[in-house]
This record gives C-alpha cells, sequence and structure tokens, in this order.
C-alpha cells in the first residue's frame, strides 16, 4: 500500500512524502492496457485490474449485468430474438411503385417458404415496403436492433433497402450499418443466388416500442421476374432499470495480510450525472467480504472521451487475505440517471 515517510529536503529540513501519485498512476495506466488489449480480469502481488471484457472477474450481480460492450451496470439489456417468420404476408405490403407492378406471395421451393416478390415483365421493378410491427407481440420495453431477411431466386438482386421505425406519430428513417460478410450498404446492390445468408440491417440508435417496416426502394432482377425475400425476423434487446443494484469481484489472494486498501473506477454517465459516494458507491474488503469499508471516492481528470475516473487511497479495512470490492448503485433510471462502470483497479 501506500508509504508515507520523512524525506530530507534541500534545506535541511524534513519534508512528508506519500506515494498515493505514484500508486494512482500505475494503476490508471494498468486499465488502460487492460482496455486496450481486451484483457480479462487479472492480479498481481499488489493490485487487480478489471475492464469487464469478459464476466470472469466478477460475481455477485444482484440487479446488475454486464453487458458484451464491457461495462456493468443497473439499467440492464437482454437479447432476444423477438420475431422470425417464414410466412410473409400479402397484406404487410404497399408502397409499390410504379403501382402497375404486383407484389404477391411466392412459394420459394429453396426454403419452402412463403416469399415476398414483385412480378415485373420489363425485369426491373422500383421497389415496396414491408410492415413487421404488425406480425409482433412487442413487449413493452422492447428494443429493435436488427432486422435480417432472406433472398432467393436464381439472379435476383436487390438495392437500396431503408428501415424505418415509426415513433413521435410518423415513420423515422434509421441509420443503420451493416453486418454480413457481403457488407452491404443502403446503395450495395446484393446479388442472391437461393442464398440462405442473413442480410442484416443494425440499428444505430433503437427505439422503444416502435413499429418497423423495410422499404426496398430499389430491385431489379436479372431477367428474372420473382425478384423478393422469403423470410424476415427481428431481433434487440428488453430493458430494465434497476433504480439500486451491486456488484462484487471474485475474491483474489494477497501474499500477506492486508489492513488499507485503494482503488481506482472509471465510469460513465450514460444518462443524467451521476453523484460519487451517492448514486455510485465503492467498497473494500480484505476479509472476503465479511466486512466491507465504504469509500469516499474523490474525482481525477477524465479516462478519456465520456469516461471519467475517480478514487480513494488508503481506507482501513479488517485485516485478511482475501480482497474484494462492491460497487453500488443509488438512484437509476432509465434515460435520466444510468451509471455504467467500466473498470476497477484495486491497490494493496
Amino acid at each position: 500500500m501506500a508509504i508515507t515517510k520523512l524525506v530530507s529536503s534541500s534545506l535541511g529540513a524534513s519534508a512528508l512524502f506519500s506515494d498515493d501519485k505514484i500508486v494512482n498512476d500505475l494503476s490508471t495506466l494498468a486499465l488502460r492496457q487492460a482496455s486496450d488489449q481486451n484483457k480479462s480480469a487479472y492480479n498481481t502481488n499488489s493490485s487487480f485490474v478489471d475492464v469487464f471484457q469478459d464476466a470472469t472477474g466478477v460475481t455477485n450481480l444482484t440487479n446488475t449485468s454486464r453487458s458484451d460492450s464491457e461495462y456493468v451496470s443497473s439499467v440492464v439489456q437482454s437479447s432476444t430474438t423477438l420475431y422470425e417468420t417464414t410466412d410473409l404476408d400479402s397484406t404487410k405490403i404497399s408502397g409499390i411503385s410504379p403501382s402497375s407492378f404486383t407484389a404477391s406471395l411466392f412459394f420459394d421451393g429453396n426454403t419452402g417458404a412463403k416469399a415476398m416478390h414483385i412480378a415485373s415483365p420489363s425485369g426491373y421493378s422500383k421497389g415496396f415496403s414491408y410492415d413487421i410491427s404488425t406480425d409482433a407481440d412487442f413487449p413493452s420495453n422492447f428494443y429493435i436492433k436488427k432486422i435480417s431477411w432472406h433472398q432467393f431466386n436464381t439472379n435476383a438482386r436487390m438495392k437500396n433497402y431503408v428501415v424505418e421505425l415509426y415513433y413521435d406519430s410518423t415513420w423515422n428513417r434509421m441509420d443503420i450499418t451493416p453486418e454480413d460478410s457481403s457488407s452491404q450498404t443502403s446503395s450495395t446492390v446484393l446479388t442472391a443466388a437461393n442464398t440462405q445468408t442473413w442480410n442484416t440491417a443494425v440499428i444505430t440508435n433503437p427505439v422503444e416500442n416502435a413499429n418497423v417496416r423495410v422499404l426496398f426502394d430499389g430491385f431489379y432482377n436479372n431477367g428474372n421476374t420473382n425478384a423478393g425475400i422469403s423470410e424476415m425476423r427481428l431481433s434487440g434487446y428488453t430493458l430494465t432499470a434497476n433504480a439500486t443494484g451491486s456488484f462484487e469481484n471474485n475474491a483474489i489472494t494477497a501474499p500477506s495480510s492486508v489492513s488499507s486498501m485503494g482503488a481506482i473506477i472509471t465510469y460513465q454517465d450514460n444518462a443524467g450525472t451521476n453523484a460519487l459516494n451517492t448514486d455510485i458507491v465503492l467498497q473494500l474488503s480484505a476479509d472476503g467480504g465479511s466486512n466491507y469499508s465504504t469509500a469516499t471516492l474523490t474525482a481525477l481528470p477524465d479516462f478519456s472521451t465520456g469516461i471519467k475516473m475517480a478514487k480513494v487511497n488508503d481506507l482501513s479495512v479488517t485485516a485478511g487475505t482475501s480482497l474484494k470490492y462492491k460497487l453500488n448503485f443509488a438512484n437509476q433510471s432509465s434515460g435520466s440517471k444510468e451509471a455504467r462502470i467500466r473498470g476497477v483497479s484495486l491497490q494493496y
């Protein structure tokens, strides 16, 4: 732990020296290195570092969850596939352009599915939209994250898809990114030869409880008059906001008995401003969690853009060799106050 001692000054007097700044800098560097290298939790003879690259370093998550985005929060996301269909409904099709073209259900011999297609005698069709939302019973806290579909028919091609979500009494076009091997974008032509690959659009900023539709703004079919899609599905996450919660690390063993500890944490105000020692509370223990001492966290300069940092040094704890921290959340609320713990470095 920290060393405090008298050292001689050049004037012959004595000055008080503390290594807290050195220890804090080393802890910060350890957190940065672990973040840059996506390291799992690890410990040395005098420190323990976890940036939540995986869940191996945490335990006793109460009303909290570790996200795949590498943080722990009491606003919990749970991934789910909400809806998947192989029976597309012709009543969901609208916005056909030009109106002289027809959209209908078509039995795709490759997938065995009822598929949607546009019959175009000229070999070219403008497009259509498909309203998925009326097919699915959305839970009240569901956020759509991905929309996927299968194409069908040899040489059928499509391009210029757009995802729209209905909220605030209007249809809103969403920012999307591709997530498949073709690296598609909204202007990339996708070729399909009876492919079973899911083409997926990822919504950058999901919206709660929104209706959803996909507009295929352009089709051309290379002489195949049944260009279209055969299956669609939605996936995303449910969001549960717990006002309070906590989590701990798996106990680590110190090489000798410890009676004082320190820590640096990195955290993010995903919504609102979280007050240290009120909304985010840190406790430390050297006897395996039988006795916790509550820290008074002090803010440090930001760890990086949007990521804050706080520290405690030389907190007295009940002596022992089984070292733990416990982080507690309070006053959390979706969209108004959401704390995300990004990293912890214990000092001992």
